[in-house]
């Protein structure tokens, strides 16, 4: 269920500041999202796996509260963000 080594420093390169700027909320935002993406996929897949389907409540209420505080901090990067990762429509 993990994303693998290639995409995680791909996407900290793209959405952090620097290639080591793993901590940041955008780049945090941004990991969750492929992980949602991935179990998502996996679920579809695996109607009965229920700690599944638990973990990935759990990363999307995460997700949910690091997109608050995103928005209180940062409106514009905010915004950006929601635009590049296709988040609510």
């Amino acid at each position: 269920m993990s994303i693998n080594l290639k995409n995680k420093k791909d996407i900290v390169k793209k959405f952090g500041k620097n290639e080591h700027d793993t901590g940041s909320t955008e780049v945090q935002i941004a990991l969750l999202t492929e992980k949602i993406n991935e179990l998502t996929e996996h679920l579809k897949n695996n109607k009965k796996d229920f700690g599944g389907k638990r973990g990935l409540l759990m990363m999307v209420g995460h997700r949910k509260s690091l997109l608050a505080y995103l928005k209180s901090k940062d409106l514009q990067g905010y915004r950006e963000i929601l635009k590049k990762l296709n988040l609510r429509g």
